[in-house]
């Protein structure tokens, strides 16, 4: 990591900037300046986050906006309305008052007389999301974008469904993060007096974002909002759309780049959910900043960069490798694609009867799934940000509590980049029920590496937006979408696929206990391969990462010492509990004084076959004091669940000093109409 300080410009940063909205809200922005942009006006790029400039992101923020700034660039970092030092409440994500305002936002930046009236947009995550998001509502001003980690499908790909499943692991986890941070006031060392009258306006406001979530099970016009797939002809500016093998947004960056009618780039590195220049990620890190300027050079100055002459895909194929929870780096190979679907992918496709084969099948060829409710204990997190635990461990044991379906040693390489697709034919016991399918790489000593996985509700073969139910007994036709993947699966290797009917936490139970009977014969897995001749052909590099300089953050006292994974089994009672420490990032001072605590807890229980006995929680605690101001929060969220309803928990408790400044408990029952 190279950290730059000798910019081609001096900065100049403006702090605590007050955008007003024509409600009379304001939004609160930190701006970095070239000192000498109100003589020669710049582009604005803008950040737009509900996770505080202030303190959460300031340490990242430190090291990406100063350094466009030095570069020539306004770059802004605005809290959205009701977060950080932002004035207003916030009602849900990605809520229609969330893009309102973020139109205005860059139409006031346009404005400035320090702006060419030229502005881009980046974000990863939530910022990724919302980059495209208003992209769509084609304000005149923005005119590029970059997204990473983001979906352009808000129920396909995002941390509530997964195959219109259920997720138990981030519908709890998330929604419990975000209430905890719904919490937090604004600082009133910026805001001055009036922050306890924010604060509690945040608080009288406060809903569960898992209230909202699980109300919508099916994908119906609450999902179909802020989902740019619903008319990807919205987007009129150029989208550089970037990935990660190790993060679960990528499928994104294929979808842009065969839709998009604007101007558009690709780019998947191994990296996990991170900026590709942050080390903690799955390496190699590039010189990402680099990369962006050229991609801002090019649309917002007109400069030619070049950067439209690289290949439409670049693309990190990834080496087989043994299991692990954590890869400080991956080997593997940039490969240049024309575009997607390229000419250079083609498709193969297996047999689950005569091309891979299973011992567990019967003499028709039918396959009985009837997994433990603790399968999917080895799935590992949802969204991994680089902790030492977050990627999937060894597939052995979850490949054996499944039915697994695998070809001969393979005598070639067999390169996958692209997309997996399941064609099943099966028959269910009861009338809802799951497939989870895994791929993994299987070396001659057993070891079982996870490629990719997708899953499919039955009730949504017939598509998202519905319910069907099962007739117990008869047969149908469902497909499962497997997560994008890069992989080279090496001779003397085998391809597994693991099919199982739980996959907890990931995948909520339904509410019956059941077995899916597979015929084989008629169900197909389909494989997109690479052209081994494109592996190197490309000339692809990047430059060093480099940032700027880091924002000096002392440690805190350190949190108690405790695994961030931990599986216990109770053979007595057959149950299962996963408790998991998501290390956002523990205590910490920064530099303006402001001491910074958080210590969260996250636990996933379920018991012998019994699927009514899932349970999700998710526990926070946060503290923020300086001089003789200190404030505390407590929030602890959980999901059970009969077999017709959902069952909603929350409590709430914050604190100023020692006194009890706000209590409250949300309770909630939402109807299971199908997940």
């Amino acid at each position: 990591m190279l950290i730059r300080t000798d910019f081609p410009h001096a900065v100049t940063v403006l702090e605590n900037v007050m955008i007003p909205m024509k409600d009379g809200i304001r939004l609160a922005a930190t701006i970095w300046l070239p000192e000498n942009a109100a003589a020669e006006p710049v582009p604005a790029l803008l950040e737009y986050l509900p996770y505080r400039r202030g303190d959460w992101t300031a340490p990242r923020d430190a090291q990406r906006h100063p350094w466009y700034a030095g570069h020539g660039y306004a770059s802004v970092r605005v809290d959205i309305r009701g977060c950080g030092d932002s004035e207003g409440v916030m009602l849900d994500e990605y809520h229609q008052q969330e893009q309102a305002d973020g139109v205005e936002v860059i139409q006031w930046l346009a404005a400035q007389p320090w702006c060419t009236g030229k502005v881009g947009m980046f974000g990863i995550s939530w910022g990724g999301f919302n980059s495209l998001q208003l992209a769509a509502e084609q304000p005149e001003a923005l005119k590029a974008i970059v997204t990473v980690c983001s979906t352009d499908d808000r129920y396909a790909d995002d941390v509530h469904y997964f195959g219109g499943a259920m997720l138990g692991i981030d519908m709890t986890s998330w929604a419990g993060t975000m209430l905890a941070f719904q919490c937090r006031p604004p600082a009133p060392w910026r805001v001055g007096e009036s922050w306890e009258t924010l604060w509690k306006e945040r608080l009288e406001a406060l809903q569960p974002f898992s209230e909202i979530w699980m109300d919508h099970q099916e994908r119906d016009d609450y999902w179909r909002h802020g989902s740019v797939n619903e008319d990807y002809s919205k987007i009129k500016a150029a989208v550089m759309a970037v990935g990660g093998w190790a993060d679960p947004y990528r499928n994104t960056v294929f979808r842009l780049l065969e839709n998009l009618g604007s101007p558009v780039q690709g780019l998947i590195g191994p990296w996990s959910h991170q900026y590709p220049d942050i080390a903690r990620t799955p390496g190699p890190t590039i010189g990402f900043l680099q990369e962006t300027l050229r991609w801002w050079d090019y649309w917002l100055k007109g400069i030619d960069t070049k950067i439209m002459d690289e290949p439409a895909v670049r693309a990190y194929h990834q080496d087989s490798v043994r299991p692990a929870t954590f890869y400080p780096e991956r080997a593997g190979t940039w490969v240049g694609l024309e575009g997607w679907p390229s000419a250079a992918v083609g498709r193969s496709s297996f047999n689950l009867a005569t091309e891979l084969r299973s011992l567990a099948a019967d003499a028709s060829g039918h396959v009985v799934v009837d997994t433990p409710q603790h399968n999917g204990a080895d799935a590992a997190r949802w969204f991994p940000f680089g902790n030492a635990s977050d990627l999937p461990p060894d597939q052995r044991s979850e490949d054996g509590r499944s039915v697994v379906f695998e070809t001969p040693v393979l005598e070639e390489d067999i390169n996958l980049l692209g997309f997996a697709r399941l064609g099943l034919r099966v028959a269910s016991t009861t009338p809802r029920a799951n497939v989870i399918a895994r791929l993994c790489d299987v070396a001659p000593d057993g070891s079982s590496t996870l490629i990719t996985r997708g899953a499919i509700n039955l009730a949504r073969r017939h598509g998202m937006d519905r319910a069907d139910e099962l007739v117990p007994g008869e047969f149908v036709d469902a497909e499962i979408a497997f997560v994008a993947m890069s992989w080279q699966i090496p001779a003397g290797h085998r391809l597994r696929l693991a099919l199982s009917t739980t996959y907890w936490p990931w995948i909520w139970p339904h509410g019956e206990q059941g077995a899916v009977t597979v015929d084989a014969a008629a169900s197909r897995l389909t494989l997109d391969e690479l052209d081994p001749s494109a592996i190197g052909a490309a000339d692809i590099s990047f430059e060093e990462a480099e940032q700027a300089a880091p924002l000096k953050i002392l440690a805190g006292p350190p949190l108690p010492v405790r695994p961030e994974r931990e599986v216990r089994y109770e053979p007595q009672s057959e149950s299962w509990t996963l408790t998991v420490d998501p290390n956002y990032g523990g205590n910490r001072i920064y530099p303006d004084g402001l001491h910074f605590g958080e210590d969260a807890l996250e636990s996933y229980f379920i018991s012998g076959s019994d699927p009514l006995s899932a349970k999700a929680e998710s526990q926070w605690k946060i503290s923020m004091s300086k001089d003789e101001w200190e404030v505390r929060i407590e929030t602890h969220a959980t999901v059970t669940a009969s077999a017709q309803h959902y069952l909603l928990h929350s409590t709430v408790r914050t604190f100023k000093g020692e006194d009890l400044f706000f209590e409250r408990t949300f309770e909630k029952k939402i109807v299971r109409t199908s997940a």
